[in-house]
């Protein structure tokens, strides 16, 4: 297996460190960015709670998790820590937020074309979720079954006219 970029290795061992630490504080760490912005690098996490995150759930996360990318010296340049809820079109990176947003839209997106006609994006209602990956009913063009390893973005798609 090919070793992760520079980019990819930052934000999984900023997983492995934040995440026990937003657990510990009664939250989860849901995903990890790590990007290069106008201003800088921002390393940008994404938390929820039951119930929802506000701003000082977001501040004390921030507070508990800097310290210790500081000791662990993860990023080797200056960079800007962010920490937000994941927003309405929230990101789905595990079985458990898929299996939390079931019979909702999403959006997936793989990293190669799958099935006849070949496609990378599937946009429609989740219909199943399994072990190893999910089903994605799409308006027009049927049912998907699309294996977790083949996921590269997935995301809810909140839909206004339907609240």
């Amino acid at each position: 297996m090919a070793e992760p970029s520079g980019r990819q290795s930052i934000e999984q061992k900023t997983r492995d460190v934040a995440g026990p630490i937003v657990a510990g504080e009664g939250m989860e760490l849901l995903d990890v960015e790590y990007v290069r912005e106008r201003e800088g690098w921002v390393l940008r996490l994404f938390i929820d709670k039951a119930g929802g995150v506000g701003l000082e759930d977001c501040q004390q996360a921030s507070r508990a998790v800097e310290t210790a990318l500081d000791v662990e010296d993860i990023i080797p340049q200056e960079y800007s820590l962010e920490v937000s809820s994941p927003g309405l079109n929230r990101p789905l990176t595990k079985p458990e937020h898929f299996k939390k947003v079931e019979g909702q839209t999403i959006k997936v997106k793989t990293y190669g074309p799958l099935f006849e006609p070949p496609r990378k994006n599937f946009t429609g209602k989740l219909i199943g979720v399994s072990e190893d990956g999910v089903a994605v009913d799409v308006s027009g063009a049927g049912r998907f079954d699309i294996s977790f390893k083949d996921i590269a973005k997935a995301n809810l798609e909140f839909d206004f006219d339907s609240r």
